[in-house]
């Protein structure tokens, strides 16, 4: 008896576990597809699950979107994640750039979502905050030049190596990876070449 009762408490809690899978995965399949601020309605639909199912597992839009995140922060490392930044400053610049923006556009419609919704939490503004110290620190590591710039040139800098001006010009201006790595690329090393 004891037995029977542990296994369906166990297959109870794998249900449960999978039906939030379920939620999360669907959310993020409605970003990845264009809609930036899914409803609960959408994303219950699109996992298979009642209305009620979705708020028993999740209390709110932001607990939804704070367990995507989670879910979702070994793979954002990995994007970044190299062992070797050895080389001239130009040669360091270029791979700094290319993986930047090689990791922006796979995480776009993540990072569109959740622009959209900070006005509205102050848990993702706290997250994103989080993940822009940690491109900075990132970004510090391949150009150390970078900690010795007066402040207004390092605030630049890393404007300039931003996810916002790499979306405006793939998204915006319509340009290639390539094209923008060159523009990109070019700044940030004049940037620290001039000063």
């Amino acid at each position: 008896m004891a037995l029977s009762i542990v296994q369906s408490s166990d297959g109870r809690r794998q249900r449960s576990e999978r039906s939030q899978t379920a939620i999360i995965k669907a959310a993020l399949s409605l970003m990845h597809e264009g809609t930036l601020v899914p409803t609960a309605q959408q994303i219950a639909d699109r996992a298979g699950v009642g209305i009620r199912s979705f708020f028993r597992h999740f209390a709110d839009m932001d607990s939804l979107f704070l367990a995507a995140d989670e879910m979702l922060l070994s793979s954002y490392e990995a994007l970044f994640e190299v062992d070797d930044r050895a080389g001239t400053l130009s040669e360091r610049v270029a791979r700094a750039i290319d993986l930047y923006g090689n990791a922006f556009d796979q995480l776009r419609a993540i990072i569109l979502c959740t622009q959209a919704q900070l006005w509205r939490s102050p848990k993702l503004r706290e997250n994103y905050g989080w993940h822009q110290k940690r491109l900075r620190k990132e970004l510090e590591l391949w150009i150390p030049e970078v900690a010795s710039l007066p402040k207004d040139r390092r605030e630049a800098l890393h404007a300039i190596a931003s996810f916002d001006m790499w979306h405006r010009l793939r998204e915006h201006q319509g340009l290639s990876p390539k094209a923008s790595a060159d523009i990109v690329t070019s700044l940030v090393t004049d940037l620290i070449a001039s000063s």
